[in-house]
């Protein structure tokens, strides 16, 4: 009886330790690495924008603000945006002009939404730029927007329309038909 003990104790440690280094291996494969993060593919379905808003104007150019959240675990890089109520859009920020004074200028390189991030657009910051209008925008107005990754992706959000009579920054590059103040 001794003996048939001593085989099944040894069996059975024999079995919690190969299930027990199973386990284990299970564990490490399934756990996401630094270096798994790193390769994750972004996903520009993963990112929203929360309390988006539009400055309601009649024509000419017009700023859309609101904080986008990035819910996965890679970067997002937006790189344009576009809306079927204007010809163009631009993504905007605040910068020192030539005299020093703070100018509106297109962000050529985007917007990087962080991993698990956000990033937040508003008035005399970085911003989605309505370049030339197409139809006014009144306020309570729905305003669709689609969102452009720089892998090509695409996300479609919404803005609200707002009065708002702050933010009347100068713009640089008054190219677009219009006497060079953004009028957002």
């Amino acid at each position: 009886m001794f003996h048939t003990r001593t085989r099944l104790s040894h069996r059975l440690a024999g079995t919690a330790l190969v299930l027990g280094v199973a386990v284990g291996a299970a564990g490490c494969g399934d756990s996401p690495t630094a270096a798994d993060a790193a390769t994750e593919k972004p996903s520009v379905s993963s990112l929203v924008l929360i309390d988006g808003w539009v400055k309601a104007a009649d024509h000419g150019m017009t700023g859309a603000f609101g904080k986008l959240v990035n819910s996965s675990g890679a970067d997002i890089h937006i790189v344009s945006a576009t809306s079927p109520i204007t010809k163009s859009m631009e993504l905007h920020e605040m910068a020192h002009g030539d005299g020093g004074e703070m100018v509106m200028r297109e962000k050529t390189d985007g917007f990087v939404v962080a991993a698990g991030g956000e990033y937040r657009l508003e008035p005399g910051g970085d911003h989605l730029m309505f370049m030339e209008l197409t139809s006014p925008i009144q306020p309570g107005q729905d305003v669709p927007v689609a969102l452009t990754a720089e892998d090509g992706s695409r996300v479609e959000v919404s803005v609200v329309a707002r009065s708002y009579t702050g933010a009347n920054e100068n713009y640089q590059g008054g190219e677009h038909g219009d006497d060079g103040h953004g009028g957002h």
